[in-house]
């Protein structure tokens, strides 16, 4: 798969000049790039950015503010289990939703999300070592999802890769974005 094809999905809840650049630089590649904001302090800075910028962004766990500032989606945490089904009809808003396991997946499916990540794939601060799917269990869990797949978790310059061995056609970035890219 070619870096060009995926979609990214990069995660910000502040702007310092090492995420600007990064974000800048993937921009620059053309690549098919979006930001998921977090309703946080730096909140309406990030929606300035996104919108001056160009870049299509989602709110993460929140209709209301997603459809205020024309959000082009919403982002439903793992942990946001509230089933909408009509989220896409009644607001025309684009749906992804986080997964960490089978069951997980089968409320995103209800909430209607048209890409699901799936984390975490590599080992990261957040998660413990036998928490980590891997290459092989992030592809055996998937196997049968019939829908967009994003890799999410410990990505970083040195197993980036590694996604093109996976059923992943999106990557999201959270810690990997405030540290110089080579992608």
């Amino acid at each position: 798969m070619n870096n060009n094809k995926l979609n990214y999905y990069i995660f910000v809840d502040e702007l310092n000049k090492i995420v600007i650049k990064n974000i800048i630089i993937l921009k620059k590649k053309k690549i098919n790039l979006n930001i998921i904001i977090s309703v946080n302090i730096h909140f309406t800075t990030l929606v300035k950015f996104a919108k001056t910028h160009n870049i299509p962004f989602f709110i993460y766990d929140n209709i209301k503010f997603a459809i205020k500032n024309n959000a082009k989606g919403i982002f439903l945490s793992s942990k946001n289990r509230t089933i909408r089904k009509n989220i896409k009809i009644l607001t025309k808003l684009e749906v992804i939703g986080s997964a960490h396991n089978q069951i997980e997946y089968y409320f995103k499916k209800e909430q209607n999300c048209s890409t699901i990540t799936l984390s975490p794939i590599f080992l990261n601060p957040k998660y413990s070592q036998n928490q980590i799917l891997n290459i092989q269990k992030f592809n055996i869990i998937s196997l049968n999802w019939m829908t967009n797949l994003c890799a999410l978790g410990g990505i970083n310059n040195n197993n980036f890769k590694k996604i093109m061995c996976t059923r992943a056609n999106s990557v999201a970035f959270n810690r990997a974005i405030k540290n110089p890219l080579t992608i």
